[in-house]
């Protein structure tokens, strides 16, 4: 690999990583807030429209700066990956194109919408604005998964002149592929932002900051939580068990399972040198792969050796395995910081059916601790879908290595590298000064009154 590639690599991921950071919380605040706006137009309970306030503020704040990272994700297609998008433009550009003007429009000018129409609009169409910024934020997760999952599993094509064309629209929307990335990106939004609201509303309960009004966010993030995270685990095991037959080696790299078994076991703890393959330590379960693979205690799950000739075979001499330390590891901090959140959510419903919400706990910093966990989840997670699909940019017909433009130099990419880096250090930093101070102010005492149109003004200045 060269040294352009390899350092645009790096920037594309550090570049998603950082804006990755942002997304969930907004897919999934976005329909929780709806929520909380619901019960207020339902019930007429001014506790509610203070909720929606408070954590819309939050929402916005969290909005702005996922979109100033995305937008240059959008523009490094051009400026790194010129040969992927000659490659695959006629396709990628489609879905992309879709999301700006149709979803991210839809999003954004509800938004400004429902930010300034309190009290200016009427009850249920200021209700109707935040659904639509739901709707349009989720949709836009939905064609940015559909393009992504063509990557990972290209359907829909036909080569023409060295190129990919698209020949089919609805076999890009039925890709199996996208069925398993939508639902588990919603789930993953819905259980960081219930994360998010729960450590929130912990935190101003248990320092007596209108703590009644708090237990309303703290258990209804708590009932979204554990639907979410249990919808999440349910759909991350479907789709496992479609990679299985889409991409062998991501699972046999996440297994570090290098000769093929049927039966074949789950990994406990194993070591592979990466060059070599030969295994330094090797802990598994006996069958336990073929059970979470086939809900069987039998069934092939073919080796990392077995997979590389086959590509081989097919695509010519190289390196068709992808970094299993980092693949393998992955797949398990995903997993364990999964189960982890289940555990937080659990231990918030013992408490609230236990009536104890109004008791002290000493372990209620798990509750501030279960903000930051998701965040790490997340990112193990997009590590693990595109690391475990290296060395292809797109699954099985374009490398990596073969898709960075051919003008760029090394020197112009770690410019830009160490720029955005930078750039996107200090946005992270701003964006979590913000959510902190906003989160811990909490809600204005004044706002304990009836609402006005002035008071109004003055929450969202």
């Amino acid at each position: 690999m060269n040294s352009s590639s390899l350092l645009s690599q790096w920037q594309f991921g550090i570049t998603t990583v950082y804006h990755f950071f942002f997304v969930p919380l907004t897919l999934g605040l976005s329909i929780l807030v709806a929520i909380l706006e619901t019960m207020y137009v339902r019930t007429k309970n001014e506790d509610y429209k203070k909720l929606t306030k408070f954590f819309g503020t939050l929402f916005l704040i969290n909005f702005a700066l996922g979109v100033v990272t995305g937008i240059v994700q959008e523009f490094q297609f051009g400026m790194n990956w010129a040969d992927y998008s000659r490659y695959v433009g006629d396709i990628f550009g489609a879905p992309l194109a879709i999301e700006a003007l149709l979803a991210f429009f839809l999003e954004s000018t509800f938004l400004g919408i429902w930010m300034f129409g309190w009290d200016k609009l009427s009850k249920n169409l200021h209700l109707a604005a935040i659904w639509l910024v739901a709707f349009g934020a989720n949709l836009s997760a939905f064609w940015i998964l559909v393009a992504n999952s063509f990557m990972q599993h290209p359907v829909g094509y036909a080569e023409e002149g060295g190129r990919l064309v698209l020949n089919s629209f609805s076999a890009l929307l039925t890709n199996p592929y996208v069925w398993g990335q939508f639902p588990h990106t919603i789930f993953a939004g819905l259980t960081t932002a219930a994360c998010f609201m729960l450590g929130i509303s912990a935190y101003h309960m248990y320092r007596k900051n209108q703590p009644n009004l708090f237990k309303k966010t703290f258990v209804l993030s708590t009932v979204v939580g554990i639907i979410s995270v249990t919808l999440l685990g349910l759909v991350g095991h479907t789709q496992a068990q479609k990679m299985v037959q889409m991409q062998p080696m991501k699972i046999a790299a996440s297994e570090a399972l290098v000769e093929t078994e049927d039966p074949a076991a789950f990994s406990v703890f194993t070591i592979v040198d990466q060059k070599t393959l030969d295994k330094k330590v090797d802990i598994r379960l006996p069958k336990a792969l073929s059970l979470l693979a086939f809900n069987k205690l039998s069934g092939e799950v073919k080796g990392i050796n077995e997979l590389s000739a086959a590509m081989e075979a097919e695509h010519g001499p190289g390196n068709y395995v992808p970094n299993i330390f980092v693949t393998y590891w992955s797949f398990r901090i995903m997993a364990g910081l999964g189960t982890l959140i289940a555990l937080i959510f659990l231990v918030a419903l013992f408490r609230y059916y236990k009536k104890k919400l109004d008791v002290p706990f000493k372990w209620n910093w798990i509750f501030g601790l279960g903000i930051l966990i998701p965040y790490l989840a997340n990112t193990t997670g997009w590590l693990l879908t595109e690391m475990g699909r290296q060395p292809w940019i797109v699954y099985g017909k374009l490398k990596t290595v073969d898709a960075v433009s051919p003008s760029i130099t090394p020197g112009m990419v770690l410019a830009s590298l160490i720029g955005f880096t930078l750039l996107y250090g200090v946005l992270m930093v701003v964006d979590v000064s913000l959510l902190n101070k906003y989160a811990k102010a909490g809600i204005p005492e004044a706002s304990e009154e009836p609402a006005t149109e002035s008071t109004d003004e003055k929450y969202w200045s």
